[in-house]
């Protein structure tokens, strides 16, 4: 299971994520804003809120979240 140790909303519903190993990889959730529970994301302003919570990212109070696993295997890895 995958740590998220920071996250940070990016444009165009992005996230910038660095795991606990070091990695950091760019995860773009539009695919899933199609889906009913993230559609109030398309408000950037919410999008933008988006908190940490190490195991997942989290907006709304828990109503809709992302698992840091699932931000590992769609993002793109960032090359220094």
């Amino acid at each position: 299971m995958r740590i998220l140790t920071t996250i940070a909303p990016l444009p165009d519903y992005r996230l910038a994520c660095t795991f606990e190993d070091g990695t950091e990889k760019i995860a773009n959730i539009t695919q899933y804003l199609h889906s009913e529970v993230f559609k109030p994301l398309t408000d950037l302003r919410l999008f933008n809120m988006v908190q940490n919570r190490q195991y997942y990212v989290e907006w709304l109070d828990g109503e809709v979240d992302l698992s840091a696993d699932t931000l590992w295997y769609i993002g793109e890895l960032i090359e220094a």
